[in-house]
């Protein structure tokens, strides 16, 4: 759908500029002159993103957005003010404005990456709130959250291997949502109403995941003091979800096999032969065919398994996924805390972007919770996420195959981070180094997420 987005000036050179910019993209722009225009408008329409300058004929663009927010407290809007306003846009920005601009407009890239920004976020808000309403109408199935390429791809993948009742092998780093994607494969298979019966192989010694698998009859070991079925039997009709299969012992990854290959087994302590009909998911975080070619899992049993594969990347390869799980975590954590903290502030999101998430979703996850824990209300800033590792691609060494954008972005980071340091975060010497106005300097760091030592 195209954005819809209400510019609020009364200056006809940037209502102009907007104009040819806007129209770039395909957005339904709305114009309003001043506050009076914008409020009705703001009435009859809902819109992506509200863009108002700070000084208007009948009033102050600041308290335009407050009465916005009060309205529409997910409202996206961006300020445009003059640099000896800026104290009052920062202080905005941590009410809940998405950003602010500084006239003049020197840098239209800025600028439209900004505006990019801002829908990003509205777009991410909107995904959230209708996955919210799906999941209190539904209450079934994973929640997994991501617009990358990658991630669609792999949802799609998904889908269409569910019905098909083959084994699954799911790859991918620790903290990537692997159990997720189990999960959705069970919910959207002909065996959803069957039992889904879970396993951490990793977490277990070999006698007790053999038992917990096999089950065992009354006297078959010390301790076995009741008969108990086996998650190879309680799966009979459903889902067996065998996660960290890597960590499973030779002797277990045998048998394993051959009850893949019979469909068929043997309680502990019994000679009795069972069958079962279950689907097998397994997951691993280490690559099963260099598992195999180290001579630590059985090339038979791997040949069995790896039917269908689904590879689910790490955070650091999907950036597009980063807002929507933080906007995602960031509700959840807020009503399970009944806390109001927020918005991220644009810095908040740099940092995000640019950490290198070793933990993936999960350590994005508690980033999220500390953040909102240690705060009742008001903006996560960089400062409440904790230390976030930079990731390597984000560098000025990063690899020469990265995008231009991000290649220009990291060297433009490593430049202004030097020379703020080089001259004991004195602002205005650094700008006069490196021949900029003050006013575009400080754009500049802003857009990076550099804010300087004074």
């Amino acid at each position: 759908m195209r954005p819809k987005i209400l510019l609020v000036d009364d200056d006809p050179f940037t209502r102009s500029l907007f104009d040819d910019l806007l129209r770039d993209r395909d957005a339904d722009l709305h114009i309003a002159i001043n506050l009076a225009q914008a409020r009705h408008a703001f009435r009859e329409a809902d819109f992506n993103l509200v863009i108002l300058d700070q000084r208007l004929p009948d009033g102050n663009g600041l308290d335009l957005f407050a009465e916005m927010r009060r309205e529409r407290p997910r409202q996206t809007a961006i300020l445009i003010t003059g640099f000896a306003e800026v104290r009052d846009a920062v202080r905005a920005v941590r009410e809940g404005l998405f950003d602010y601009l500084t006239k003049p407009f020197d840098d239209l890239e800025e600028l439209d990456a900004i505006i990019d920004k801002a829908l990003e976020m509205d777009r991410a808000y909107r995904e959230i709130a209708d996955l919210r309403e799906n999941l209190e109408a539904r209450r079934d199935g994973p929640v997994i959250i991501g617009r990358s390429a990658a991630m669609e791809g792999l949802l799609m993948q998904s889908r269409q291997i569910a019905p098909l009742d083959t084994t699954v092998l799911i790859e991918g780093e620790s903290g990537t949502g692997k159990e997720l994607f189990a999960r959705l494969v069970r919910t959207l298979s002909r065996r959803a109403r069957g039992p889904l019966l879970e396993v951490n192989c990793a977490a277990l010694s070999e006698s007790l995941l053999e038992s917990t698998l096999f089950g065992y009859d009354k006297g078959a070991f010390t301790g076995a003091a009741r008969t108990t079925a086996g998650y190879f039997e309680e799966a009979d009709g459903g889902t067996l979800f065998l996660d960290e299969i890597a960590d499973m012992s030779f002797k277990l990854q045998a048998s394993l096999l051959r009850v893949l290959q019979e469909r068929s087994f043997v309680r502990l302590g019994s000679t009795r032969v069972r069958k079962s009909d279950f689907r097998l998911i397994c997951a691993t975080n280490r690559p099963l065919a260099e598992e195999v070619r180290a001579g630590r899992f059985r090339a038979d049993l791997f040949y069995r398994i790896n039917v269908v594969v689904l590879n689910v990347p790490p955070l650091r390869e999907r950036i597009d996924d980063i807002m929507p799980l933080a906007l995602y975590f960031l509700d959840h954590f807020n009503r399970k805390f009944d806390h109001r903290v927020g918005p991220f502030t644009p810095e908040a999101f740099a940092a995000l972007e640019a950490a290198e998430w070793a933990g993936n979703v999960r350590e994005l996850e508690h980033a999220v919770e500390r953040a909102v824990a240690i705060k009742v209300t008001g903006p996560i800033t960089p400062t409440d996420l904790g230390p976030l590792h930079a990731a390597t691609h984000c560098t000025g060494s990063g690899s020469p195959a990265a995008p231009f954008r991000e290649a220009r972005d990291a060297f433009e980071r490593e430049y202004f981070t030097g020379l703020l340091a080089a001259v004991g975060g004195n602002v205005s010497e650094a700008a006069r180094l490196a021949g900029i106005a003050r006013q575009n300097f400080y754009a500049h760091i802003k857009r990076l997420g550099i804010v300087p030592d004074s």
